[in-house]
């Protein structure tokens, strides 16, 4: 098994936003728990996964129950980026019963959510298992959550596009449209005043463009909503001179031979914006 990926997130970072989230659940003011559940009664839990997945985000979770009570003893058995399978127990929780209760919503929607994200990137890699392609991500997070959610990514063994707009030139077809849909002047613009060294990629719906891209010695293309015979095209006209990516319309179904026509990457808004979660619980002994 690889290495897990780097935790996007510092332990100030870490405890800021556990503690949000907490805050917005009001888990410190849980009454239900309070009214029910005696002081000083111990509990045990198990974190189990109900369906096959990748796990991710489990810091987040112990870092839930440690907020609401240093007491409350994880033990984890499943480490970020690894797989599950329906039953197997993913970490187990012991403790005060009213803090495991008060931390257990808050702790379940970051690990199910980031394992969910994980969990379908992972499906999309096995899908172009063999072929030059990586599945990429994009800018189409959460707000808020977008390190974590591209961590996710990786954890199901995806890589990351550009994290934010100055990360890189991605030239798109709004920007086109604003300078009179001339992809040389554009790309020429890019490369005058963006940071030395920076990528400068444009979108490109046809062949045409493609070569204008070219012409202007763009670094990369993103290919997009194109049919598979001009992305085969593309690729062939590209050869060595710049990378291809191909995006729009992407899914499990099309993916693989979206891969077969050569690009050398693939880009998923659907990895962070239609993951579903991942089907975990908190099953108390």
């Amino acid at each position: 098994m690889s290495a897990a990926p780097t935790f996007p997130l510092n332990g100030a970072a870490l405890s800021a936003v556990v503690r949000a989230a907490l805050e917005e659940d009001r888990a410190f003011a849980d009454v239900t728990t309070l009214a029910t559940v005696p002081s000083d009664r111990p509990a045990g839990a198990a974190l189990v996964a109900r369906t096959p997945g990748v796990v991710a985000g489990i810091a987040l979770a112990v870092e839930a129950f440690r907020q609401i009570d240093p007491a409350v003893r994880v033990e984890v058995a499943v480490h970020d980026g690894e797989a599950v399978e329906r039953g197997m127990v993913v970490a187990a929780i012991e403790g005060p019963a009213r803090a495991i209760l008060s931390a257990e919503r808050v702790a379940l929607n970051f690990v199910q959510r980031l394992s969910g994200v994980a969990t379908l990137t992972a499906r999309y890699v096995a899908a172009v298992q063999g072929m030059r392609a990586e599945i990429v991500d994009t800018r189409k997070t959460t707000p808020g959550w977008r390190d974590l959610e591209k961590y996710a990514v990786r954890c199901g063994g995806g890589s990351n596009h550009r994290r934010d707009l100055s990360d890189a030139v991605l030239i798109k077809d709004n920007h086109l449209a604003a300078c009179d849909g001339d992809v040389r002047i554009a790309v020429a613009r890019a490369k005058e005043l963006a940071p030395e060294g920076m990528v400068v990629q444009v979108e490109c719906d046809t062949l045409e463009q493609v070569d204008a891209a070219l012409a202007a010695s763009a670094h990369g293309v993103l290919l997009d909503n194109m049919a598979l015979d001009d992305l085969r095209e593309s690729v062939r006209t590209c050869g060595e001179r710049c990378f291809t990516e191909a995006s729009g319309g992407v899914t499990l179904e099309t993916v693989r031979a979206i891969a077969e026509t050569g690009v050398d990457r693939i880009s998923v808004g659907a990895l962070t914006h239609s993951a579903p979660a991942l089907d975990l619980a908190l099953d108390f002994a």
